[in-house]
């Protein structure tokens, strides 16, 4: 049994067939997905999806690459949504300077609001970070206490070691199986296994035997599978390990 700790299930992709995904998910062993919502036009979108199926749990947050879309006011909204709906978490959320024309102070704001949010309403934080990996520990610091996971790792062992010390967990996904992803491979097998998360940001980021296919749920195992190998253990222990760890950081046992 496994959880999929960041998926985009209201992804207009999953349209056609979101039924079959989730069932597809739990006969592979997925039996719980985190849908972290992107802005404020699709937060009801999420809330359906997830209230389709037992399993599904909602995040809401202003995601960096919608910059365009988000309104100051959007944050008054987000605050009334966690009030309201009691989400198992604040994001997805954070920075990305990778992408020309974002302008990073805008995403500064929309960034520090949003982990003031996380640390007000006790909730865990689900953060981006494209090439901003040092500025995206530097917010996270500027709140002490906050908890959460920065998903789709691709920093480095050090910076990595920085999160682990404020307590964050990491996620990894289909980028971990390709063999040119050294330093994420690094991390993977040797992180310690509390702060691990298992992830697929589907329906991007496919493993490396599905490449240009989209991504789903149900592809989590191959993502277990090469974990464990890595750090040469099961993978039946190193699914129980993050569900663990899942289970923990987004409270799923009282839901």
């Amino acid at each position: 049994m496994i959880v999929d700790s960041h998926c985009h299930l209201d992804d207009p992709e999953f349209d056609r067939d979101r039924d079959a995904v989730v069932a597809r998910a739990r006969a592979a062993g997925v039996i719980a997905q985190i849908v972290p919502a992107i802005d404020f036009g699709s937060w009801g979108k999420t809330r359906e999806a997830c209230a389709a199926a037992p399993g599904l749990y909602p995040a809401y947050g202003l995601h960096p690459l919608l910059l365009d879309k988000h309104r100051p006011e959007h944050l008054d909204e987000l605050a009334h949504w966690l009030q309201r709906e009691r989400p198992k978490a604040v994001g997805e959320c954070g920075l990305d300077f990778y992408v020309e024309g974002l302008d990073p102070g805008q995403q500064r704001f929309y960034f520090r609001r949003q982990l003031e949010l996380a640390r007000e309403f006790d909730l865990p934080v689900i953060v981006h970070a494209r090439r901003a990996f040092e500025e995206a520990i530097g917010e996270l610091r500027r709140l002490p206490g906050l908890r959460g996971v920065v998903h789709s790792w691709a920093g480095s062992e050090e910076q990595a070691r920085q999160l682990f010390a404020m307590g964050f967990c990491l996620g990894l996904g289909g980028p971990v199986t390709y063999q040119r992803a050294r330093r994420i491979r690094r991390v993977a097998a040797a992180m310690p296994l509390e702060f691990l998360l298992l992830e697929t940001d589907a329906p991007d980021q496919p493993d490396s035997g599905r490449r240009g296919e989209r991504n789903e749920p149900a592809h989590l195992v191959t993502v277990l599978d090469c974990i464990a190998h890595l750090r040469g253990m099961e993978s039946a222990e190193l699914a129980a390990a993050t569900t663990a760890n899942a289970r923990r950081l987004f409270a799923l046992e009282a839901a």
